[in-house]
């Protein structure tokens, strides 16, 4: 019982965060290219549109994610009368 519990909070987690990684790692490979193309070394450059596109989709999918997490505290509580 324990290890689904556990399995079950990992795949939350996982499923969650997902968005906002998978926004975080495509806006930096495209300001990395961005910045081999044109020679470009400024660190600063790709931290603020990273920034702005995780808040944007964080904001986007906030519903969502409060639906998910919602539905998550309902399991677990439902499983802690069976423990």
């Amino acid at each position: 019982m324990a290890l689904a519990i556990f399995k079950d909070t990992l795949i939350t987690t996982l499923v969650l965060s997902l968005p906002m990684l998978l926004a975080g790692l495509v806006i930096g490979v495209l300001i990395s290219i961005f910045q081999a193309v044109t020679a470009i070394k400024e660190m600063t450059l790709s931290f603020v549109p990273k920034i702005l596109a995780v808040g944007a989709v964080m904001y986007f999918t906030m519903p969502w994610m409060l639906t998910k997490l919602v539905e998550f505290t309902v399991r677990m509580f439902a499983q802690m009368e069976h423990l």
